[in-house]
């Protein structure tokens, strides 16, 4: 009955905070702060995904489109999905050998990354962990030990730890040294911090990363008075071994005659958070199913904190995010209101959306496109106004993103541009750090409304006294303008190629490029799923496909996105390579030409 009771109150306080409707079909400045001071309060705790707070702001959206008389979407106006929001040491873990036995937290953690699962097994030290043969190095720390099924101790860095740019630092990844023992067999790996690389020894903190996936095998991370303890039988120290290693640059790998028996235990917080989604059905017996999607998310950073994304990590505050992006969820929602108030309606279906989770890696609109409401192909244009509350009043500049994703969409908005005293900025790319990408790698034409970054941007100071709303009036105006003539004129735009599909690779690393597109929304145990071929690459020209899961380079194997990456830092221009892939049950062998 209690909790019965404060749904209730919490209904109450919700249709309280709804700014009444204005039967005008206006934007107006008072709307557009009445969202944002919802949105961007100190009661909503910046909006982390998976919080009641983050789930009020979802229902805050949708009650507005129910207000607007839009179509709720999926379960009832949301779209579910799961994220992991944090990781901690579960209660199983443990790290014992003859004579001594470890503690979790203390003296070793085991990383996010780790595979839950229990090990025992001999210990041998492979240095650095390197297996290098290239025109400057020929070093392999494998080469006089045998790693199969046993624990690897490695030390992290390289033999340069002091110099600014090192020719070892593409091998000296924790992901690298990891693969490179998996492929010897290595059964669990020990990380361990030399002197050089961290006079403090601190433990790696245990907390989650989006750009990393759970390994294979056991993974800890631990102290040098436990490694040179672990070390013992074989009279050495991760003193001394550092040493050798940097003084002789050569392999100093050994057997230690040590047993460890390990339990891994890393616990996620997965949490259910939502998109919200509403329709606003098309007038025009045909062209009705047709649709356009325009977009904002809505989620933020909570309280920030580490590993957070704040620019002040060490600060633990509410980040409200006002311009970042309770600026755009108003616009969107001001848009919706306009058009569906206005008495003249657009022919084309309207499918309005809130994205969540976009903070974590476009996780929402990752979702989305993964799992459609409608089928993608009936998607002829995407709008996403993310951050546009801080126009600078002096040059008025907006940015757009992907005017070069349609054919003719560029020249269509500078025509457009002279109806408005903004001036715009126009960028052909279709990829970007927001949820347009997640359309664009779906082939879908996505225009991108921005104001830009400021000093602000992902820390506390991101509050409601900071946005310019006569600004972003002007923003949402001719958003607005901009998605009604699109929703009603005869043909839109073909969807072109517009840039790259994926983050740009700089550096050694990533210089060859197969063409392929993960999907990022999905995974495959078996390996690294693949979202979309880029067209007329070498990978389309071997024969590769959307969907296909590749589980293998030139017989190294793939388990994910990071194991290819790492497997292609090695292949060179116009190299011919074997890819293997299952496509559905059946496995293919391709040539792929580089």
């Amino acid at each position: 009955m209690k909790s019965l009771l404060l749904i209730l109150i919490s209904f109450i306080l919700l249709q309280c905070s709804l700014p009444p409707l204005h039967q005008s079909a206006t934007i107006t400045e008072h709307e557009l702060y009445d969202h944002i001071s919802f949105l961007a309060s100190d009661d909503l705790e910046g909006r982390k995904p998976g919080t009641p707070q983050c789930d009020s702001a979802a229902a805050y959206i949708e009650a507005h489109f129910q207000q607007l008389g839009l179509q709720p979407m999926d379960a009832a106006g949301y779209q579910y999905f799961q994220v992991i929001t944090a990781v901690k040491l579960g209660s199983q873990n443990h790290l014992t050998a003859a004579g001594l036995a470890a503690i979790p937290g203390e003296n070793y953690t085991p990383l996010f990354y780790s595979k839950n699962t229990q090990l025992t097994a001999e210990l041998v030290f492979a240095g650095y962990g390197f297996q290098i043969a290239n025109d400057s190095i020929n070093w392999n720390d494998y080469q006089n030990i045998n790693a199969q099924g046993k624990w690897v101790m490695l030390l992290r860095g390289t033999p340069e730890n002091e110099a600014t740019f090192s020719k070892y630092d593409p091998y000296a990844t924790l992901r690298r040294k990891l693969l490179v023992a998996r492929d010897q067999g290595a059964a669990g790996v020990l990380f361990v911090s030399g002197e050089k690389y961290d006079a403090k020894d601190e433990l790696m903190a245990l907390r989650i990363d989006h750009s990393f996936s759970r390994a294979e095998l056991p993974v800890l991370h631990i102290k040098r008075n436990l490694a040179d303890a672990l070390l013992q039988p074989s009279g050495h120290t991760i003193h001394d071994l550092e040493q050798q290693l940097d003084s002789q640059l050569a392999p100093a790998s050994l057997r230690v005659n040590t047993t460890i028996n390990a339990q891994t235990d890393v616990a996620e917080q997965e949490v259910k958070t939502q998109n919200v989604v509403a329709l606003l059905p098309g007038s025009d017996p045909i062209l009705k199913d047709e649709y356009l999607v325009v977009g904002a998310h809505y989620d933020h950073l909570g309280w920030g904190g580490k590993g957070s994304g704040s620019r002040r990590p060490d600060t633990v505050a509410v980040h409200n995010g006002a311009d970042d992006n309770a600026s755009g969820v108003a616009a969107i929602l001001e848009i919706a209101e306009r058009l569906a108030l206005n008495k003249e309606k657009p022919k084309r279906s309207i499918l309005f959306m809130s994205f969540g989770a976009e903070e974590m890696g476009l996780l929402g609109s990752s979702y989305f496109t993964s799992h459609p409401l409608i089928k993608l192909s009936q998607i002829k244009q995407m709008f996403n106004l993310d951050m546009v509350g801080r126009l600078n009043p002096v040059t008025k500049r907006l940015t757009i993103g992907g005017v070069r994703t349609g054919r003719g969409l560029a020249a269509y908005i500078d025509q457009q541009s002279k109806n408005t005293t903004l001036k715009l900025s126009l960028t052909p790319d279709g990829y970007g750090p927001s949820d347009h990408a997640s359309f664009y790698i779906k082939n879908i034409p996505v225009l991108y409304f921005f104001t830009g970054i400021t000093e602000e941007y992902h820390t506390p100071a991101d509050d409601i006294e900071t946005i310019n709303f006569s600004g972003e009036k002007q923003v949402a105006d001719f958003a607005y303008d901009l998605i009604f003539d699109m929703a009603s004129r005869k043909t839109l735009f073909p969807y072109q190629e517009a840039g790259p599909k994926g983050p740009p690779k700089s550096g050694k690393r990533g210089k060859v490029k197969m063409g392929v597109i993960p999907d990022f929304a999905a995974a495959d145990s078996r390996g690294f799923l693949l979202g979309g071929i880029v067209a007329n690459g070498p990978a389309a020209l071997a024969g590769m496909q959307g969907g296909d899961v590749m589980i293998s380079i030139d017989g190294g194997t793939i388990k994910n996105i990071y194991d290819y990456m790492e497997r292609m830092a090695d292949v060179k221009p116009g190299q011919r390579i074997t890819v293997e892939v299952l496509r559905q049950d059946q496995k293919l062998i391709l040539i792929v030409q580089l």
